[in-house]
């Protein structure tokens, strides 16, 4: 009977399970060394099965294996276990690196005080230094050149009397005055395009509230302008609402008279009103004035572009709207007419464009057309747009052209650096290069191709 791994029973397991002494002689003397353990299991191992091979395979067996790797398994196997060897510090190792430590920083702090005592006896001074040679002090110096009569300071030890008749102090002609000269203020450039404040809108009630108040104080002016007697009273205002409790008796006495006078005074007071807002208002020079310095002075905050493509100018109304209101608005460009399309550049400040540029898409109806009128004068030799023949708004036939598909465009539009246009001018361009050329003084060739190239979906 055997145990696990073929190895035999223990003699006194097998006296427990029923065995004979005979069997018990077998076994024979009961060890508890390995020696002895070993000579049973070897004596059981010889009746029974062989014993089960757990030693490691060796290095043959293991290149057989066809899962072996030769490059990580062989030198293991094959090399064994190399112990390590105690490997001691020598005597005094340590104690050496130290004495080198203490010894660097006693030759660094040598170094350091060579270098003060050095410094403070100036021996360490730079070679340029020592070659440079500092030039003599002026006989005068250039800021006492207007107080000094002469080329050199006067000597006030020798000649005080002398050396004082030699200072330009208190001459007629020096420098030294009792005035302070204060500098010349500069405005900042940047502040000349700071925009400017916006006004502070006020409510209705406000607004009536301010007028209250202000009357008020100019009413209360008044009255103790009278009350001094520096102003005399004003006479009743009779109206038709007071007439019986301002004139009393005098109203019965004589109503109709009463009456024509009140009518008068109100009819006065009347034509006062309405003089006096006369003279308020502004003539038509200085509404023309007016306009002009407020249109210069939205042109100074920034110089606007905007470019227009019309399908058809042949109409004559709709060329004077373009032309004169760019004039009102004292804007420049150029409005170019060719057969096939119409280009308007237009710049300006930027109120003006806005106000153009209302006009140009929505004001102006390009689908009106009518006939020229029986009185018509011949067009001028100036006026090239009537001359032409594709600017007529009738046919050869005497019929008027189709315009309902006639239409503006706005192909551009953003700020500009500067003018590029000096001022307002129309140009009629029979071909595609006449207009490129008169562009092409401004740099603006591209915007005709635009124009050209521009569709219903751009």
């Amino acid at each position: 009977m055997t145990g696990g791994l073929g190895i035999g029973l223990h003699p006194a397991l097998m006296g427990d399970l029923g065995g004979s002494a005979v069997n018990r002689q077998a076994t024979g003397t009961r060890f508890s060394t390995t020696l002895g353990n070993r000579q049973t299991e070897s004596t059981g191992l010889a009746k029974g099965k062989k014993q089960l091979d757990l030693s490691a395979p060796t290095l043959d067996e293991l290149k057989k294996n066809p899962y072996f790797d030769a490059s990580l398994g062989a030198p293991a196997i094959a090399r064994g276990r190399n112990a390590r060897e105690l490997i001691f510090n020598e005597k005094g190792k340590y104690i050496a690196q130290a004495a080198a430590l203490r010894r660097q920083q006693a030759l660094e702090q040598m170094k350091k005080r060579i270098a003060e005592q050095s410094r403070k006896a100036g021996l360490d001074e730079d070679k340029s230094e020592q070659a440079f040679v500092v030039a003599a002090p002026p006989e005068r110096e250039w800021w006492d050149e207007g107080l000094i009569d002469g080329e050199t300071y006067p000597d006030f030890y020798d000649d005080a009397m002398a050396a004082e008749q030699k200072l330009k102090i208190n001459t007629e002609d020096s420098i030294v005055t009792r005035y302070i000269q204060h500098p010349v203020l500069l405005a900042p450039p940047q502040e000349k395009n700071i925009p400017a404040p916006k006004p502070m809108f006020l409510t209705k009630e406000e607004m009536k509230k301010k007028r209250r108040q202000s009357r008020q104080i100019v009413l209360k002016e008044k009255q103790a302008k009278q009350r001094l007697g520096l102003v005399p009273p004003e006479p009743p205002k009779v109206k038709k609402s007071n007439l019986m409790r301002v004139l009393g008796e005098q109203a019965v006495k004589d109503p109709t008279a009463v009456e024509q006078r009140v009518n008068r005074e109100i009819a006065e007071r009347q034509e006062k009103h309405e003089q006096e807002n006369e003279d308020r208002k502004l003539t038509k020079e200085e509404r023309h004035e007016k306009l002009q310095q407020q249109q210069e002075k939205d042109a100074a905050k920034g110089v606007y572009m905007c470019v227009f493509r019309i399908d058809n100018l042949s109409f004559g109304k709709h060329r004077y709207k373009v032309d004169n209101n760019a004039k009102q608005h004292l804007l420049t460009g150029i409005t170019i007419m060719n057969p096939k399309l119409n280009l308007v550049v237009v710049e300006g400040g930027a109120y003006s464009i806005n106000k153009y540029k209302k006009l140009m898409l929505q004001r102006i109806d390009w689908t009106e057309i009518a006939p020229p009128p029986q009185n018509a004068k011949e067009p001028h030799e100036k006026d090239e747009a009537a001359r032409a023949w594709w600017m007529k708004p009738d046919d050869d036939k005497g019929e008027l052209k189709d315009l309902s598909e006639n239409r503006c465009v706005l192909i551009w539009e953003g700020q500009v650096k500067e003018r590029s246009f000096k001022k307002w001018s129309s140009k009629v361009c029979e071909t595609d290069g006449d207009a490129r050329r008169a562009l092409e003084r401004m740099k603006m060739e591209n915007m005709w191709q635009t124009a050209k190239n521009w569709t219903s979906n751009s």
